[in-house]
C-alpha cells in the first residue's frame, strides 16, 4: 500500500482520533446536529433534494407518482442510466470523462442481436460474449488514454462517433427483433412472477422477504460501523443523526417493499433492481474499502502526488475504462432487452444522462470527490423529474430545459460548497 492509503479516503482526509462522541462532528444538542449535517452537506444534500422532488411531484401529480406500477416503471426505465452512472462516477473521480458510453451500449446491443437472433446462439452465451465485447472496447479506449496519453475527452469523443458508426454498420440501418424471453427478462422482467400471483396472494412474498432481509442487513451494517468507529476511538456522528439515518433509511426500504410487493397494482421485484443492488453494494465496497478504490480517489485528487507515492496511475486508468466498457455493455443489454429490439438509434444521449447523474450526485468537476450511492441518487433525481413531468403532461422541450437547469444548479452548489469549506 502507498503512503496515500493512510491519508486519502472517499470523503477526504482521514478522521483524526479523539474521544468518542467528542468534537464538532459529535456534539450534543440541536447545535451539534446542525453542525454535523452542515459539515456533510455535499454528501447528504442530494438525498434531501431527492426527497423534496419526490414529495413535490407526488403532490403535483395527485398521488400518481408513488403508485406501485409507476415506481416499478421508474426503476426499469432508468436502470440502464443508473448502471452507466456507476462506472461514470468512477471515471469522473479519477479526473476523466467518457462520452462514448451511449454508442458503446448501442453497439453491444446490436452485436447481441446478431449473435442471438440472427446466428441463433443461446441467450446466455450471447450475453456473456456481449460483456466480453464491452471489456474489449474498454481496453481499446483505456489503451489510448492510459498508455498513449491522449486525453479521455478526445478518445471517448472519437469512440462516440466510431461505435455509433459500427452500430449502424452492424444493423444495416434496420432493427433486430424479437429477442428470446430470457433475454428480455433482464431489462423488464420480474422475479418469479407466477409464484405468488396477485389474484390469489395478498402479497408478493419474495419481494417482502427480500425487503425484510435488506432492512435487517442495513440496520446491522450501520450499527456495526458505528461500533467499529467507537472501538477505534474515532469521532462518531451524533446519536440523533445516527437515528435519523437508520430510521429514515429503514422507512424507505420498508415503503419500497410495500410498493413493490403489497400495494395494489404491485408486480413484484424487477430483476434489474436486483442487478442494480448487487452493483451498488459491490462498487461501493470497492470504492470505500479497497486499495484500488483509494488509488482512484488519490489520482483524482492529485495525479502527480499519486505517481510519486508509487501508484501505477496508468494501470488504474486502464482498468477504469475496461470497467466502464463492461458496464456500458450491460446497460446496452438491459436497454435492448427492455425494448425487445436493437436499433441504430439506441443509446442516444445516454452519456449525458450518466454524466449529469454523477455531477448531480456530488461528484466534483475537478475529480477526487464522489460516491457511487450519490451517482445513483443523482440518476433517480433525473428519473423522477422525467417521470413526474411526463405525468403532468409537460412537453419534452420544457423537460430538457428543467433538466439542464438542475444540472447547472448542482454544479453551482458543488462550487459554492467547496468555497464554503475552504473559507
Amino acid at each position: 500500500m502507498s503512503a496515500l492509503d493512510n491519508t486519502v479516503t472517499p470523503q477526504g482526509p482521514a478522521t483524526p482520533k479523539g474521544p468518542v462522541g467528542g468534537g464538532a462532528g459529535s456534539g450534543s444538542g440541536a447545535g451539534g446536529i446542525v453542525q454535523f449535517f452542515t459539515s456533510r452537506l455535499r454528501e447528504i444534500g442530494i438525498f434531501i433534494a431527492l426527497i423534496v422532488i419526490v414529495l413535490l411531484f407526488q403532490a403535483l401529480t395527485g398521488g400518481r407518482l408513488l403508485t406501485a406500477g409507476n415506481v416499478s416503471n421508474i426503476i426499469v426505465q432508468n436502470s440502464y442510466i443508473l448502471i452507466l452512472a456507476i462506472g461514470m462516477v468512477m471515471i469522473i473521480i479519477a479526473g476523466h470523462i467518457d462520452l462514448s458510453v451511449g454508442s458503446v451500449a448501442a453497439f453491444v446491443g446490436a452485436v447481441s442481436g446478431v449473435l442471438i437472433v440472427q446466428w441463433g446462439l443461446p441467450w446466455w452465451l450471447g450475453i456473456l460474449l456481449s460483456l466480453v465485447l464491452g471489456a474489449v472496447v474498454g481496453m481499446w479506449q483505456g489503451f489510448w488514454v492510459a498508455y498513449i496519453g491522449i486525453p479521455a475527452f478526445i478518445v471517448t469523443l472519437a469512440g462516440m462517433l466510431l461505435f455509433r458508426g459500427l452500430t449502424q454498420m452492424t444493423l444495416g440501418n434496420t432493427q433486430i427483433t424479437p429477442f428470446p424471453t430470457e433475454y428480455r427478462q433482464l431489462g423488464g422482467g420480474y422475479l418469479f412472477p407466477d409464484l405468488f400471483p396477485a389474484s390469489s396472494s395478498p402479497a408478493e412474498w419474495i419481494t417482502v422477504a427480500l425487503g425484510v432481509l435488506t432492512l435487517v442487513l442495513f440496520v446491522a451494517s450501520q450499527v456495526r460501523q458505528r461500533a467499529k468507529r467507537a472501538a477505534l476511538e474515532l469521532q462518531n456522528e451524533p446519536t440523533a443523526a445516527f437515528l435519523v439515518k437508520v430510521i429514515g433509511g429503514g422507512a424507505l426500504i420498508a415503503y419500497l417493499t410495500y410498493l413493490l410487493g403489497v400495494a395494489p397494482g404491485s408486480r413484484g421485484t424487477p430483476i434489474v433492481l436486483v442487478v442494480l443492488a448487487l452493483l451498488i453494494i459491490g462498487y461501493s465496497t470497492v470504492m470505500s474499502r479497497s486499495v484500488f478504490g483509494r488509488h482512484i480517489y488519490a489520482i483524482g485528487g492529485n495525479r502527480t502526488a499519486a505517481k510519486l507515492s508509487g501508484i501505477n496511475t496508468r494501470r488504474v486508468d486502464f482498468m477504469l475504462f475496461v470497467n466502464m466498457g463492461v458496464l456500458a455493455a450491460l446497460a446496452g443489454i438491459v436497454f435492448t432487452g427492455r425494448l425487445n429490439s436493437a436499433g441504430p438509434g439506441a443509446g442516444n444521449l445516454f452519456e449525458l444522462d450518466a454524466i449529469a447523474a454523477s455531477f448531480i450526485g456530488g461528484a466534483a468537476v475537478q475529480g477526487g470527490v464522489g460516491r457511487v450511492v450519490g451517482a445513483i441518487a443523482g440518476g433517480l433525481v433525473m428519473g423522477v423529474l422525467n417521470n413526474g413531468m411526463s405525468l403532468m403532461g409537460i412537453s419534452t422541450d420544457v423537460q430538457q430545459f428543467i433538466k439542464g437547469l438542475v444540472l447547472l444548479l448542482a454544479v453551482a452548489f458543488d462550487v459554492w460548497n467547496k468555497n464554503r469549506t475552504r473559507g
